[in-house]
């Protein structure tokens, strides 16, 4: 999850720079637009994950927050932890050209 969420931050960045927005202004954007399809996406899997744990028994319960663990932690470093530091090294500076 934590890898799709990147790709589909990059492709929407890319997308705005192949519409002629500024490389900031396409950073911004393609955070934006990619936030609601990576919160539905680990939205979904963690319900999938209540269900298991409240039908599931030892070691599925076990499973279950696993997977809720890591799916809170991929959805925070996609969408905060990623676009701090995206906004560290980008977000100062005047970027002529960004390759993604």
């Amino acid at each position: 999850m934590a890898v799709d969420a990147n790709v589909l931050i990059f492709e929407r960045i890319r997308e705005e720079l192949r519409n002629g927005n500024s490389p900031q202004a396409s950073i911004h954007m393609g955070y934006n637009r990619a936030l609601s399809t990576i919160v539905d996406a680990n939205i979904t899997t963690l319900i999938a994950a209540l269900v298991l744990f409240n039908f599931g028994t030892g070691p599925i319960k076990g499973f279950a927050v696993t997977l809720s663990i890591g799916i809170l932690t991929s959805m925070f470093t996609a969408i905060v932890l990623t676009r701090g530091l995206v906004n560290f090294f980008y977000g100062g500076r005047r970027v002529e050209k960004l390759a993604i």
